[in-house]
């Protein structure tokens, strides 16, 4: 007869399961596409309109500009507020590689600046060291769906004069000192990646904004420069949210919060039960509301523990398992591996636990963690 244990982990644990997100919507998802190809308008129009309202709504913004991933929504904010070459953006050190992309797309150079050793996000002390005169634009990333400490970040831009272009691929629904993520900094973008905790049937992303000027911009760069059909007003690029993902994240939109209240009892779990494990354990500052896009703990054994979940059939990722600087990409910058030993050691270090709105099976992940210590 089976033990408890083996009993729960004998199935696999999947890291995060996209069929189950859609099957529980799936009537709706499936009459709100169906909309769409009834409509016969298959490109912007009222449906991309429509999530652009709610979502802005949703983020305390004033506007939403959908684009079509969350490359180009950074992409086309740093262009938005005209920078290019010659112009350095302070990005953080422990990232995903697409922070560092989108300033390079426009010309300009990524200065890292290393993280909180505690929360993994931007150091807001380390960051007035790496102002110089070229600096124009501060990049924070909320990573992980855990929000960056804003207020110094806000106070160093009015001092230096700088733009804020918040990263929130990862934060849907966050709040900073009680305020949704959204509309701190001049632009906030966002990515609905399948994966994310709002996640489209496929690629698309937003800016959202308080600037109508720069909603404006925006609105013309994602649609050849254009505002009116033919007439080009700026040099801009085909990035258009499409009608039918919006559609489907109009659906998902509705339900964002009780899947975060999912995802918040999966970490409370993790974090009341593993606390006696040998595993570094997330920290949320008291003035944080995250949203868990994943649960992040450390280990010195990383390849060993992850490879004993594996064999008790727990699916893990690791976020990210080289920095940016460590990359062939960025070889030219000659950034050594030590030169940014927080965001290297991270990279050895973390390891991403199942979680999800859809996961059933949390406390075979704590089992199996707990069997792995004993």
């Amino acid at each position: 007869m089976l033990s408890s244990l083996q009993y729960m982990t004998k199935k696999m644990v999947p890291f995060l399961d996209l069929q189950a997100a859609y099957h529980e919507l799936k009537h709706e998802i499936d009459n709100a596409v169906l909309r769409v190809m009834d409509s016969g308008w298959y490109v912007l129009g009222e449906e991309v309109e429509n999530f652009e309202a709610e979502f802005a709504s949703y983020c305390s913004a004033d506007h939403c500009i959908g684009v079509a991933n969350g490359l180009d929504a950074l992409t086309l904010s740093l262009h938005a507020l005209d920078i290019g070459p010659g112009d350095e953006v302070i990005v953080p050190s422990n990232t995903y590689i697409a922070t560092w992309l989108a300033v390079s797309a426009t010309g300009a150079t990524p200065v890292p600046v290393e993280p909180d050793p505690i929360t993994y996000n931007i150091d807001a002390s380390r960051i007035e060291m790496a102002i110089t005169e070229r600096t124009r634009v501060i990049l924070p990333v909320h990573l992980y769906g855990q929000p960056v400490d804003l207020d110094p970040i806000l106070s160093l831009a009015a001092q230096y004069d700088l733009r804020i272009v918040e990263d929130a691929a990862q934060a849907h629904g966050a709040r900073y000192r009680g305020t949704r993520i959204g509309a701190h900094g001049d632009l906030v973008c966002w990515s609905f990646y399948p994966g994310k905790n709002l996640g489209a049937l496929g690629d698309a992303g937003a800016v959202t904004t308080r600037s109508a000027d720069l909603a404006t911009r925006l609105r013309k760069l994602r649609n050849y420069g254009s505002e009116k059909k033919y007439i080009n007003d700026i040099k801009g690029v085909n990035s258009r949210l499409a009608p039918i993902q919006a559609a489907v994240l109009r659906v998902k939109l509705q339900y964002l919060d009780e899947w975060t209240e999912r995802r918040r009892q999966i970490a409370a779990l993790y974090s009341s039960t593993l606390k006696e494990s040998d595993l570094v354990l997330p920290h949320t500052p008291n003035w944080a509301e995250p949203v868990w896009h994943l649960y992040v703990v450390r280990s010195q054994a990383r390849e060993r523990f992850q490879a004993a979940l594996a064999e008790r059939h727990i699916g893990t990722l690791i976020h990210y398992p080289l920095p940016p600087h460590m990359q062939t990409a960025y070889a030219e910058m000659n950034i050594a591996p030590d030169d940014l030993p927080l965001a290297r050691q991270l990279s050895n270090e973390v390891i991403s636990l199942p979680i999800g709105p859809h996961l059933q099976d949390a406390e075979a992940v704590v089992s199996a963690i707990k069997s792995i210590s004993r």
